[in-house]
């Protein structure tokens, strides 16, 4: 796991867009710190494999710290640009940090247009949730939406009208497909 880690971090920190990351990845470096931290647990202080896993658990967090800034650093600007983010790249972990990140990008772009178009608007923090109506392919239990409220439980060919956050995770898991309609 430490390979894979390092390459990761490395090749993250290289490039200036997002790298993918299997959906388990966050989990699976979770798991590995957790296994360290026991193995440490089981050893005397001061024999050298001891040392050793010291050192190993302390170059593990520096990159997954790192990972995680480089990581928020790119999602952020993307998100602040407007850009859209390949939803194949986050991890199921980073896609609900988005859904939160999202609106306050948003929100900081209309009031720096309304700012250049010379006016001072009050800023609503009250983000109002756009929403999308979906038909769906598979049950889906009920579920607390992006806006707090309640939905479902979803049956299969249910239409029903969601926050566009919690849309378009249905829509990538293939739990439903989004209906067109005419303010779409």
């Amino acid at each position: 796991m430490y390979a894979e880690l390092c390459a990761v971090w490395k090749q993250e920190l290289e490039n200036a867009e997002l790298e993918k990351l299997p959906p388990d990845f966050y989990s699976t470096v979770a798991d590995y710190l957790r296994r360290l931290r026991e193995e440490g647990r089981m050893l005397d202080k001061r024999t050298v494999k001891a040392t050793l896993l010291r050192k190993e658990m302390r170059n593990v967090r520096h990159m997954v710290r790192g990972l995680i800034e480089a990581r928020y650093r790119k999602i952020v600007r993307k998100l602040s640009a407007g850009e859209e983010i390949p939803p194949d790249v986050l991890t199921p972990e980073e896609e609900k940090i988005c859904l939160r990140v999202s609106p306050l990008a948003e929100t900081m772009q209309n009031f720096a247009k309304e700012i250049l178009r010379g006016r001072l608007t009050d800023v609503d923090v009250q983000h109002q949730h756009k929403r999308a109506v979906l038909r769906f392919l598979k049950d889906v239990p009920a579920i607390i939406g992006a806006d707090m409220k309640t939905y479902g439980p979803f049956m299969a060919e249910n239409v029903s009208s969601v926050p566009v956050e919690n849309a378009k995770i249905f829509v990538k898991q293939g739990l439903a497909e989004k209906v067109e309609t005419e303010q779409s």
